[in-house]
């Protein structure tokens, strides 16, 4: 089985994963350009060459080809990847999205995804979002039967809720709960993180860079083609962009005096929230990566322990409404997503230096990868906050 090489490994469940994931949505959608196969492509195989071994995908990522490329990409080192991928979003034919977890339609999109990935298992299976509809019991129980059979090893959840967890684990313990957590994305540590801590069950944060942001690469809306998703994201539009550029300033600062770049800091800072494993977002732009892909290692205090008291823990942007609001998460739920609201700026300004500040005693970087266009390479760092 696959172990990262160079990165670090983590568990999740029994299964072994670099502490550094590929994230492969942004090469068939919401990023940009997504017509080079042969450059995605190349980009799998590079990030497996560095060490990288969990590659994620879901089958609603260019509504099945973005498996279709993965499943392409390993077709000839399997061996050498921690496959996961995801079900769940379903959308109409007007576009609108919502969730579906009942059980045929568990086993239907397993056999779909297995067919399109090209593969007889899958490593890691995720509900990406919960059916509101449908007990967990019952979407668990299906994920069981499918683990019985062998066709999937692992399941997880994804932004969910902590009694999700909870009602989840009491059926079949999942390997890991992936939910969007960053410097600037906190709202994970009110009760998922420790509720994961608790049980044992991993935690995969995507977008640790705060979809690219966090870099410094991105400091106007119109540097996003027409098509990239983040347009219609409030943090990125134009009337929050100087506000949010502040946080930027304040990361690169402190960057700079450890000698590193400010989306090596942001990554390390998701990885110094727990021994874990990451996923990554892969760019969108080519292969030809002018530094190593491999994410910073540091020496790092947890002064910022998910469930902790520290008034730093939960920093508010200005103009925020970060979280998307999905139809699948009942509000209701104690720690699902709810719509966000623009915060303070002031608090903005002081927090994400702050726990930059806070969060390392002794810096040791490993470089991060941009492409040959200038786009920085997205890595989801995967938190492990408690392992079986």
């Amino acid at each position: 089985m696959a172990t990262g090489t160079g990165l670090g490994t983590r568990r999740l469940g029994d299964l072994t994963v670099s502490a550094q994931g590929l994230g492969c949505m942004g090469m068939s959608q919401a990023y940009g350009d997504t017509s080079d196969r042969a450059e995605s492509i190349a980009t799998i195989h590079r990030a497996l060459d560095l060490g990288v071994t969990l590659l994620d995908t879901a089958n609603v990522y260019g509504d099945g080809a973005n498996e279709e490329l993965v499943g392409a990409a390993i077709a000839d080192r399997r061996d050498r990847v921690v496959l996961a991928t995801k079900f769940g979003i379903v959308r109409d034919a007007q576009g609108n999205q919502g969730a579906q977890g009942d059980p045929a339609y568990v086993r239907r999109c397993a056999e779909e995804s297995l067919r399109r990935l090209g593969v007889d298992h899958i490593d890691l299976y995720y509900q990406h979002r919960v059916d509101p509809d449908t007990p967990i019991e019952e979407t668990v129980g299906a994920l069981a039967g499918l683990i019985e059979e062998g066709k999937i090893r692992h399941y997880g959840l994804s932004e969910c809720g902590a009694d999700t967890v909870r009602r989840a684990h009491a059926v079949h313990p999942p390997a890991a709960v992936q939910s969007e957590w960053s410097l600037w994305t906190r709202d994970i540590e009110e009760s998922v993180a420790p509720t994961c801590a608790e049980l044992g069950v991993g935690v995969v944060p995507f977008s640790p860079l705060g979809r690219g942001f966090l870099t410094g690469a991105i400091t106007s809306t119109g540097q996003l083609g027409e098509g990239d998703m983040r347009r219609g994201l409030p943090r990125f539009s134009d009337e929050n962009m100087a506000a949010n550029l502040a946080i930027v300033e304040a990361l690169t600062a402190i960057a700079q005096r450890r000698g590193v770049t400010a989306g090596q800091l942001a990554l390390a800072w998701v990885q110094s929230r727990g021994s874990t494993s990451c996923r990554s977002r892969g760019p969108s732009g080519g292969p030809t990566w002018s530094r190593t892909s491999r994410p910073p290692r540091w020496s790092c205090r947890r002064t910022s322990w998910p469930g902790s008291r520290r008034p730093h823990r939960r920093p508010r942007w200005p103009g925020s409404a970060t979280r998307r609001t999905c139809s699948a998460t009942s509000a209701a739920e104690p720690g699902a997503r709810a719509p966000s609201q623009p915060e303070p700026a002031a608090a903005a300004r002081r927090c994400p230096a702050a726990c930059a500040r806070r969060a390392y005693s002794t810096v040791q970087p490993i470089s991060t990868a941009s492409t040959a266009s200038g786009t920085t390479a997205f890595t989801t760092t995967v938190v492990a906050t408690g392992s079986r």
